[in-house]
């Protein structure tokens, strides 16, 4: 039984919550929130009898073995390694941290201390990525790669009426690239390695974060076309090409349906159906992790969490995306 504790109190935790509580080896044992009323009312709804309002008091906690971190992404890199410090094994939200110089923080960090940390990013950990996976020798030789996330915010309502909420605030490390493109960039790294060049544009919003960007990455036989925006819809799926057909996937961040279109006409469906909510495979992935006594996933492992942030640092300073904790 590993028992976890948890920082954030939104509706990621309740989502994670929901998925983890499906693991027979998943135990819900303290709550951290910045304020005891709050901590408090989330944990009995858990029917939880620890809370914290310190990290470093849950680090030091002989009751929590691993923690979760959902909390603003300005401060994933210093939670973690405060944790880690302490040998609590770690599974944080995406994206990992503000940038990469943070990322190799909390990798020395896990290496230092031999614990488990891991991006907690669904999408490469669910059944449709693996039978996207399986079917790429299908199509033969790859030639692009199009991820497409675009979501409108209700929260850019609020936006637009003067009311910045979190989402869009630059001192908490934000914007679309952080929250959607993330999901567009993952499953590339995954599946074809850290391409060769990076060439963003982009729309700045006043605030100081992205609402919307387009990047274009090269390999050495193929490309990738990333869309991702928090200010538009978009219903066009996502998509690999190769030269004898294409998988088409219906959402890059929780592929379910996914078919394989050859030349000539022929289709065929190779989803694979999930049995629980999507966020149960990436914890079911990390309790193993610990269980096996394996310091790092196979999948999201330490190398891909690292090469997508460079990628994203990279896109940030060409559209001019700048954060707090890029000059700490």
């Amino acid at each position: 039984m590993i028992r976890f504790g948890i920082i954030g109190t939104n509706w990621i935790t309740d989502s994670f919550l929901k998925a983890a509580g499906d693991l027979e080896d998943f135990k819900l044992a303290a709550v951290y929130s910045r304020t005891e009323e709050k901590g408090r009312e989330f944990a009995d709804k858990y029917g939880v009898q620890t809370v914290f309002t310190d990290v470093e008091e849950m680090a030091k906690s002989e009751a929590v073995d691993a923690v979760y971190i959902a909390s603003p992404n300005s401060f994933h890199s210093k939670q973690a390694i405060m944790l880690m410090n302490h040998g609590k094994h770690v599974l944080c939200e995406k994206p990992l941290a503000s940038n990469a110089g943070e990322v190799k923080d909390m990798i020395a960090a896990a290496k230092e201390n031999k614990v488990v940390m891991m991006e907690a990013l669904k999408s490469t950990m669910l059944p449709g990525f693996k039978a996207i996976q399986e079917s790429l020798p299908r199509i033969e030789t790859i030639r692009r790669y199009v991820g497409n996330y675009c979501q409108y915010s209700s929260r850019y309502d609020a936006y637009k009426e003067g009311n910045i909420l979190n989402a869009f605030k630059p001192e908490f490390s934000n914007g679309a690239l952080m929250d959607l493109g993330t999901y567009c960039i993952y499953p590339l790294v995954v599946l074809f390695g850290k391409p060769l060049t990076v060439k963003a544009s982009g729309i700045m919003l006043e605030s100081g974060v992205d609402g919307e960007g387009s990047v274009l990455l090269t390999y050495e036989s193929m490309e990738a076309v990333i869309t991702y925006s928090k200010i538009t819809d978009s219903f066009l799926p996502s998509e690999i090409q190769g030269e004898k057909g294409s998988i088409v996937i219906d959402r890059i961040h929780t592929p379910e349906k996914v078919e394989i279109r050859l030349r000539g006409g022929s289709t065929e469906e190779v989803s694979r159906t999930a049995d629980h909510e999507p966020m149960y495979y990436e914890a079911k992935e990390f309790i193993s992790l610990i269980q096996q006594g394996k310091l790092e996933s196979d999948i999201n492992s330490h190398s891909n969490s690292l090469t997508v942030m460079e990628i994203m640092d990279e896109i940030r300073s060409q559209i001019g995306v700048v954060y707090p904790n890029d000059s700490k």
